[in-house]
């Protein structure tokens, strides 16, 4: 799978390596370019996944802000739900495609 911006490929991995939460494909962190990548000032708590951070994606000047996330350290209650540590993995949105 592939995550998309600006016509160039931010992450790319096969679809067994990534994890599926909350309608968003997390990408294992191996896989992304962060080239693209600035992290992002934006702030956010998750009730049961636990505090996010955001990295704007940056291709050819255009920015898709916010445009990438990870929980770098979930609740333990998360990865028991999910039944997988995804503390390395990235999830896509804001202008990000994600597509097979």
């Amino acid at each position: 799978m592939k995550a998309v911006f600006n016509r160039q490929t931010v992450a790319e991995a096969d679809k067994s390596e990534l994890i599926y939460i909350e309608g968003n494909w997390y990408f294992p962190e191996s896989s992304l370019n962060k080239d693209f990548l600035n992290k992002s000032d934006t702030q956010y708590n998750c009730p049961w996944k636990g505090d996010c951070t955001y990295y704007d994606v940056t291709v050819d000047g255009q920015t898709a802000k916010d445009g990438t996330f990870n929980y770098a350290t979930p609740k333990d209650s998360a990865i028991e739900r999910v039944r997988k540590d995804f503390s390395k993995h990235y999830a896509f949105w804001n202008g990000v495609e994600v597509t097979e």
